[in-house]
Formats: C-alpha cells, structure tokens, sequence
C-alpha cells in the first residue's frame, strides 16, 4: 500500500534577477521590505543573485542573463498592517498600486529594481470592507 502524499508548503519563491543588480535587490528586499538576507550554499552563491527571508517566507532571485520581468505572474504575500507595510514602502521610493478586487482582502501591487511583480494583501476583518485606498 503507497502512504498518501501531498503538499506541506511553498518552501520558497524564486524571482528572476539580470546580472549585477544584487545590491538593489538587498536595497529593496532587506531595506524596503524588512526581509533578512540569507547565506546561499557556496556552490549556488558562486552563480550570483541573493536570498531573503522573513519568518517562514523565503524570496530567492536568481541571476538570468536574458531577463525579463513577468508582466502578471507575481508571488502574492501576505501582509499584517497593509497600510503601514504600504507606507513603508512609499518612504523607499517604491510605488504602491492599490487594487480592491478581491473580496475579502486589501491589497497591493510593487514592482522591485528589476521590475519583479509583487501582490501584498491582508484579510479583512469579517463584517468590514475599508473604503481606504
């Protein structure tokens, strides 16, 4: 008899980066956002990009010579105080497109240095709907 498998988690999200943009990246991933840059194993770290993390989520950028952003594809992360978290960003530099089409959530869109898409949102409150941006 096979033992059921499934899914446990997203372990992480890796992102695409060009060559040579790690510091913009830190700038944006550690500074902007409050993540915490993790060491990459010696044998990927010779290949380049960098590592975040913020308790159980992990960012990983990888270096792609021929890069290109996704113009939809987008890790979507969850967010306490999206409003303040918001904020934070603004006082980076970052642009900040609010989005109010999902039912039951607040939500945002940033691009990072390379033009990485990134969706924050924040449940609602039950019984409430924020006319806030």
């Amino acid at each position: 008899m096979t033992a059921p498998v499934s899914l446990a988690a997203v372990d992480h999200v890796q992102l695409a980066a060009p060559p040579g943009t790690e510091d913009a990246l830190r700038a944006f991933y550690a500074d902007a956002l409050g993540m915490t840059e993790i060491p990459k194993p010696p044998v990927l770290a010779a290949r380049g990009g960098c590592w975040f993390a913020s308790g159980p989520v992990q960012l990983h950028l990888g270096v792609e010579e021929d890069f290109h952003p996704a113009k939809k594809a987008h890790p979507g992360l969850r967010v306490t105080g999206i409003e303040a978290y918001a904020a934070r960003l603004e006082t980076h530099g970052v642009r900040v497109e609010w989005d109010g089409a999902l039912p039951g959530h607040r939500r945002f869109y940033a691009h990072d240095p390379v033009g990485n898409r990134l969706e924050f949102l924040e449940p609602e409150a039950a019984g409430t709907r924020s006319t806030a941006p």
